[in-house]
């Protein structure tokens, strides 16, 4: 009890500081100092928990500075396409232009398991409130390299999608944007931009990341089945909880990503790291003997995404009524005005007999 008390303490001291191990790192665990110390005193305990040093980074599926092949069409591990423009200092999805789409993908697919994606980006522009747009979308999934309506990507997708959108295209929705949302596809859902993916969305929340004068980021974590997405945009070297999920299945051998788009309006979207680090986790024989590449993406959700609507908080509420609904309301109310009948008829007669012992 007592170590398993000690390693949710520096799960949740991991997530809400910066790694003190590596300088401007924004790391899911404390420094190596403080973990070895830890980890001779739990064991086999603290092996479970990344600390988000060298050795948990994954090179071949992480884009850092200096990036390679600078002014070429792609690099050894990641490849380009539409708008997208590399400088020494940011990748560029999109100018703040109109009518542009822009990409960036791992050229290797991923195997791991469990992982942890640290994404430092920036999205800025002239336009004022409202006037600005699209977003950014990061991307885990089968296909990569396909242009499409959704920022810059396909529709009908195979995996994981994180939204950061900018521009409500719903003039009837009270959530607030920016708003980051989650989505989950076997290729059968198509996102409905009119309503900002408000059908397909699993949770989401509010985030002013737009126009910052200080770096942005996102985290997104995935293990055994439990997605969550957190932010740092406050400048306080500290992760705020955006989207917590379990029940989530996604396969192994997709591809990361990031892309972005315009249409009418504009802002520049820029990607200035992503850095995927293993989460050691300890899995089941039965779990081990799973063929992870066959899993279907999924979510293991007590009610569809469809029967929610959003609310200013980004929370959700119960949705519109459907057919078993409406029939188990319009019984509950049948059976109630039985029962009104029954006892209102029972109390007359019982007045009439009273009445008659006066005459």
């Amino acid at each position: 009890m007592a170590a398993a008390a000690a390693a949710g303490w520096i799960w949740l001291w991991g997530w809400g500081r910066r790694c003190p191990g590596r300088s401007g790192l924004r790391g899911p665990g404390p420094g190596p100092t403080i973990l070895l110390l830890f980890l001779l005193f739990l064991g086999p305990v603290v092996a479970d928990i990344t600390d988000g040093n060298s050795e948990h980074l994954k090179r071949e599926h992480s884009l850092i500075k200096p990036y390679h092949g600078i002014g070429s069409s792609s690099t050894l591990l990641w490849d380009f396409q539409g708008s997208t423009m590399l400088t020494s200092q940011y990748v560029r999805l999109t100018p703040d232009e109109r009518s542009k789409e822009g990409s960036i993908w791992n050229h290797l697919p991923c195997f791991l398991k469990d992982w942890e994606m640290h994404v430092h980006f920036k999205v800025h522009g002239a336009g004022k409130k409202n006037l600005h747009g699209d977003g950014i979308a990061l991307w885990y999934t089968r296909d990569r390299l396909v242009p499409g309506p959704v920022f810059g990507s396909k529709d009908n997708f195979h995996g994981l999608a994180i939204f950061l959108d900018t521009y409500p295209n719903d003039e009837t929705t009270e959530r607030v944007f920016p708003y980051i949302s989650v989505m989950v596809n076997n290729g059968s859902l198509s996102y409905d931009h009119s309503k900002d993916g408000r059908w397909t969305e699993l949770a989401g929340c509010t985030a002013d990341f737009r126009n910052r004068d200080h770096d942005t980021f996102l985290a997104v974590r995935y293990s055994r089945g439990r997605l969550t997405v957190m932010t740092d945009l406050e400048d306080k070297n500290e992760w705020k909880n955006c989207i917590d999920i379990t029940g989530v299945r996604l396969p192994t051998g997709y591809y990361f990503g990031a892309s972005a788009g315009t249409g009418d309006l504009s802002d520049n979207h820029d990607i200035i790291s992503m850095k995927l680090f293993q989460l050691m986790v300890e899995h089941t024989p039965d779990e081990e003997s799973i063929d992870w590449t066959k899993i279907e993406p999924s979510v293991n959700f007590l009610k569809s995404p469809k029967d929610n609507v959003d609310d200013p908080t980004g929370n959700f509420r119960s949705g519109p009524l459907t057919g078993w609904r409406v029939f188990l309301l319009l019984l509950c109310a049948l059976l109630g005005i039985i029962v009104c009948a029954v006892v209102g008829a029972v109390v007359f007669q019982k007045r009439q007999e009273r009445n008659k012992r006066f005459y």
